[in-house]
């Protein structure tokens, strides 16, 4: 059997830890990086619920003495850089999935540092020495088991999962620490009466499919029989660009859709331009208040990179969701992801055939004044930063209770 080689090494409480490591006079007490939303909790904060995504004054009510702080995002990246930096010190194998966490293969490097758990303790020892941080690490056979373990491990642990054990370790745990399993997947497993791991390994595959569909049903089941065979990518390439804010509670309304919607185009479209990427497929997620979500996308003919046509295209995506949704009233969070990227260095122009959406191609009238638009944008931007211009919309309109640091480092696929 294949030995456990696979470390996956998770900060903790990483935002709210950093600010606790530049003032120590919050060190122990409950903080919260953000104001109108909760960006980020520490340990102290969350034992009174307070979690991400939270309204400020809701995380108030929960707990009177949190302390709220703005967040140094040039921190944020500078110790998160640092930190997995250490991790390559151990092996080449590191694949990076976000700011605070990463996998590491360290098979072969036995003769070296000395066996897996060896190096984790190695890493996390350092991690504490030369940074000032905690980081769990969890060490396994496959990444889905290295990733429960470094979660099982919180706060500041190690967790190493021998493969004889394996199957004794998963059964018990929880759903939620799976991949994939939010708050309403696990409420729809807790319908049928799926609180374990165990228990949805046992569950055949057709229930699972009914009750999440084939995709979720079939990804879901496969990790909990303990088949994970994907390997650690190092090399990771961009599949998509993203964005999301977090509402808090606001109405369903345009005043609310349309200013952010054009916001997070802005922010991945820039992404995209300025790698010389477009995509075909525009996403959006809708969460409401009770967070229950729901995703719709469109394939496009051809690419696009410009912020008007994803805004456009959002928005009807967006518009579609509540329509089928009349009941909701109020969201919590909107997203948008643009995937199916390549490469668009230059835009080639094309005639007018009187096409249906022939507006939104990149190479007709529309599509290239746009273009020429966002590039003037990005040209001012590159030289007096992002701030010097932007829509009016978003300006005069739009709700900014997430620091553009923050939303910056959390926009993880490009």
């Amino acid at each position: 059997m294949q030995a456990a080689t696979i470390l996956h090494a998770d900060l903790d409480a990483f935002y709210a830890s950093v600010e606790q490591l530049l003032d120590p006079a919050l060190r122990g007490r409950p903080i919260a990086v953000g104001g109108g939303v909760v960006l980020a909790a520490s340990y102290e904060a969350k034992a009174f619920g307070v979690h991400g995504a939270m309204p400020g004054r809701e995380a108030k009510r929960l707990c009177p003495d949190l302390v709220f702080v703005p967040g140094h995002f040039s921190e944020y990246r500078r110790l998160g850089d640092a930190a997995m930096r250490i991790l390559d010190d151990y092996t080449p194998l590191v694949e990076r999935i976000s700011i605070d966490e990463a996998f590491a293969d360290v098979a072969g490097t036995a003769r070296l540092f000395g066996p897996p758990e060896a190096i984790a303790k190695a890493v996390r020892r350092r991690v504490r020495e030369e940074l000032g941080l905690a980081i769990s690490v969890g060490v396994a056979r496959t990444k889905h088991l290295a990733k429960i373990g470094s979660q099982v491990a919180k706060p500041d642990g190690l967790c190493v999962i021998a493969p004889e054990r394996e199957r004794d370790f998963l059964d018990a745990l929880p759903v939620e620490l799976m991949w994939g399993v939010g708050p309403v997947t696990k409420a729809r497993l807790a319908g049928i009466g799926i609180t374990t791991i165990g228990q949805l390994a046992a569950t055949p595959g057709g229930a699972l499919d009914r009750l999440l569909g084939p995709a979720a049903g079939e990804k879901l089941g496969a990790l909990a029989r303990n088949r994970d065979p994907r390997r650690l990518e190092t090399d990771r390439r961009a599949r998509s660009a993203g964005a999301q804010a977090a509402l808090g509670r606001q109405p369903a309304t345009a005043p609310v859709v349309r200013p952010t919607l054009r916001m997070l185009a802005d922010r991945i479209c820039s992404r995209l331009r300025a790698r010389a990427l477009a995509g075909r497929t525009v996403t959006v997620r809708v969460r409401f208040a009770d967070l229950s979500s729901v995703t719709r996308a469109l394939t496009l003919d051809a690419p696009v990179a410009a912020t008007g046509t994803v805004t456009e295209i959002a928005e009807d995506l967006v518009a579609g969701v509540l329509a089928e949704h009349p009941h909701e009233p109020v969201l919590s969070l909107l997203a948008i992801s643009v995937s199916h990227l390549e490469r668009q260095p230059l835009l080639q122009l094309e005639l007018p055939m009187g096409l249906d959406g022939e507006a939104r191609r990149p190479g007709s009238r529309a599509g290239a004044s746009r273009w020429r638009a966002d590039r003037a944008m990005d040209t001012v931007r590159d030289r007096f930063g992002w701030q010097a211009i932007g829509y009016g919309s978003v300006v005069l309109e739009g709700r900014r209770g997430v620091p553009d640091g923050f939303r910056e480092l959390a926009e993880k696929t490009l």
